[in-house]
């Protein structure tokens, strides 16, 4: 009989031993399908919302009325970026008597600085601007210009056409040991990846060692080389802190007579300098090269205008969004 009981006992305990095992996997496989289902969840919650969210900015570019006004933003009289635009879109021509004439549409609006014209397409679904590519972020849409994308590299490779110099401009040769050494490290391999860095396009650069001269010197000019040129200030100081470069932002016109009549010692010019200028001793060292993109608020339909429809918009011969259609 003691046998027996003892046969029983272990059994019973075996029994048991088994049944906690089992429920033990039985709760372990539940917990495992309950997280998977949880990861699953999650997973298609942020789907679900990611695919929300483009479907609402379609429906929102979708809804647009395009028989609404065109708001035309353009930049102020002495700008680099307007001039380099009105010029590459053909917006400047010649007059009877053989003199360019800005013919952007009186119905424009003025910004006079690069955040300003994005602050104003930004907060009007109607408006169109220019801006420095450089300076471009998610508050505007920027379209392609005859089905070509406004990038850093489609203006190296000459795809994008609408593109521009950055010049640092002297009168003559510079002569002032600060403005001879800074700019020598803006144009080293250093201070031309910062230019690709931010956006633009630089050379490869050529070397260079400061000579640590001191004194101080003022670079001015326009407001599209200005957030480049305050990131090259900065690293200059790193690499010679005798010297104090002083930035004024004013516009391109501004940079040259001021480095013309000594107000600066550095002038900043968006665009190509123009004959008078050089013929007066203005002299050009590109900085590096940047595009213009053609921006519109992200609610506007419109994704790619051609250089003649760009054109027929800032001389007014468009007026409404259909018109482009």
């Amino acid at each position: 009989m003691k046998r027996t009981s003892v046969v029983a006992s272990v059994l019973a305990a075996s029994m048991a031993l088994s049944l906690a095992a089992c429920g033990s996997t039985a709760s372990e496989s539940t917990a495992a399908s309950s997280e998977s289902t949880a990861v699953s969840s999650e997973s298609t919650a942020a789907s679900t919302s990611e695919t929300a969210s483009e479907s609402a900015e379609a429906t929102e570019a979708s809804d647009f009325d395009t028989d609404q006004d065109i708001t035309v933003i353009t930049r102020e009289d002495g700008s680099g970026t307007r001039g380099a635009f009105i010029e590459l879109t053909g917006v400047e021509e010649k007059n009877d008597a053989g003199e360019k004439e800005d013919m952007t549409t009186q119905a424009a609006a003025t910004q006079n600085s690069t955040n300003g014209v994005m602050t104003a397409v930004a907060n009007d679904e109607t408006a169109i601007g220019y801006i420095s590519l450089g300076s471009l972020n998610d508050t505007v849409k920027a379209v392609t210009v005859g089905g070509v994308e406004a990038t850093a590299e489609n203006v190296s490779n000459g795809t994008y056409t609408l593109a521009r110099p950055f010049n640092i401009v002297t009168n003559g040769e510079p002569t002032d040991p600060v403005a001879v050494d800074f700019i020598a490290y803006c144009m080293s391999p250093d201070g031309q990846a910062l230019a690709t860095e931010d956006g633009y396009i630089g050379g490869e650069g050529t070397e260079y060692t400061s000579t640590q001269p001191s004194g101080s010197i003022t670079v001015g000019g326009s407001t599209s080389v200005s957030p480049l040129m305050e990131k090259l200030i900065e690293a200059y100081k790193t690499v010679n802190p005798n010297a104090t470069v002083e930035l004024l932002t004013t516009d391109s016109t501004t940079g040259v007579t001021g480095a013309l009549d000594g107000t600066y010692t550095v002038g900043m010019a968006s665009r190509e300098l123009k004959d008078t200028e050089t013929a007066e001793g203005a002299q050009a060292t590109v900085l590096a090269m940047d595009g213009i993109a053609v921006v519109v608020n992200p609610a506007n339909s419109v994704s790619d205008l051609s250089v003649d429809q760009i054109k027929s918009i800032y001389t007014g011969e468009a007026t409404v969004w259909s018109d482009l259609q």
